[in-house]
């Protein structure tokens, strides 16, 4: 845990002082640099994890003559891109809200607490150590999961590499594919002039035609390769929205920008599901004539968030605590007095409080 050197200093002195005030506790103003520790309450992001997968098929050398020597139909004659996205997750995460800022005067007669922060400044503890053990799934870079098992090229006999067209180079090619199907066949029954002496020889020489044959009808058929990946995008929500648009996906370019319109859109709907109490806006604290002797927290309101696409179907949903959609509460000075030991454990996502603990000194 990293803390401020302003926090360590200033718990050292005061540790040769009388501890007999309570912590004040102040809205932070930009500009001040009161002695003090400040902290930010979060803003509740998500992240928008997709799988996807990415197939490209290239077309054969001999691809304009597979039906007129092999009688295959439909086969490729150009280079295509196929992007699928294969599953969707979300995920939250904690930003600090710059609006959400106090700071934690150390006044020499207060008994100073030990305060806890992530790197940002998100408040996590107060009177303990604690560490933010969030861990967002990151972009990865393509990961091959199929592709050609051999190089064609490997396969063409002397007389198709010497013939003086492509036309006749695939002729000569499809005259081997026939070849071998007919060797297999004889092997396949018994009838072959060279016969294996057992079983385990007989599947190697049947392997070994099976490629050279994949290998040669590529040259007409085309080659396919395959990758996953992992793509990540983040969305702050500044409170409860009905489909926003979120990115587009083509399946030819596969993620592309929100205004291409050759990519079907992607929306976010995120839906509060309970009615919380009314509550002065949080950029708009109370005015008070002295500052508070507390520590601010968040209640967090309830959300349902969901990713579909223009026909309304779902690719994936989490229903969520959303600081957005909460509101900002104070939590009594009386418990950082000299008399109680008090432990505040709060959520670097959302800001409430996760667990109060105390004993008397």
């Amino acid at each position: 845990m990293k803390y401020p050197k302003i926090l360590t200093l200033a718990l050292s002195s005061l540790s040769l002082l009388p501890l007999c005030a309570q912590t004040q506790v102040a809205p932070y103003r930009p500009g001040l640099t009161p002695e003090g520790i400040t902290y930010f309450l979060p803003k509740t992001s998500v992240r928008i994890v997709l799988e996807v997968e990415h197939t490209r098929t290239k077309p054969g050398e001999y691809a304009r003559y597979a039906e007129r020597y092999l009688r295959l139909k439909d086969v490729a004659i150009q280079p295509t891109d196929k992007w699928t996205i294969t599953s969707a997750r979300l995920e939250t995460y904690g930003q600090p809200d710059p609006k959400q800022a106090y700071t934690i005067r150390l006044n020499p007669k207060s008994a100073a607490p030990l305060v806890g922060l992530t790197d940002d400044g998100r408040l996590l503890s107060v009177n303990a150590e604690r560490r933010d053990t969030t861990r967002l799934t990151q972009p990865t870079n393509p990961r091959v999961v199929s592709g050609p098992a051999v190089n064609a090229a490997e396969y063409k006999t002397q007389e198709i590499l010497a013939a003086g067209s492509t036309l006749k180079m695939a002729e000569l090619a499809a005259a081997e594919i026939f070849d071998i199907r007919e060797n297999r066949g004889l092997l396949a029954k018994g009838q072959a002039d060279f016969m294996p002496k057992d079983g385990e020889q007989l599947k190697l020489m049947l392997k070994s035609l099976d490629e050279q044959e994949q290998a040669l009808l590529s040259l007409f058929t085309g080659t396919t390769t395959k990758d996953v990946r992992t793509l990540a995008l983040d969305f702050t929500p500044n409170s409860a929205t009905d489909a926003s648009l979120l990115f587009r996906f083509s399946q030819h370019n596969g993620l592309v920008d929100k205004d291409d319109l050759a990519g079907e859109p992607y929306y976010i709907t995120i839906k509060s599901l309970q009615n919380l109490p009314a509550q002065e806006s949080p950029a708009a604290p109370k005015k008070t004539k002295e500052p508070q002797d507390d520590l601010r927290y968040i209640v967090p309101g309830s959300a349902q968030i969901i990713l579909h696409d223009r026909q309304g179907n779902i690719l994936t949903s989490l229903t969520t605590p959303l600081s957005q959609l909460g509101y900002v509460e104070h939590l009594g000075g009386e418990l950082f007095n000299k008399r109680f030991t008090t432990r505040v454990f709060l959520s670097p996502t959302t800001g409430a409080i996760l667990k109060i603990e105390g004993e008397a000194k």
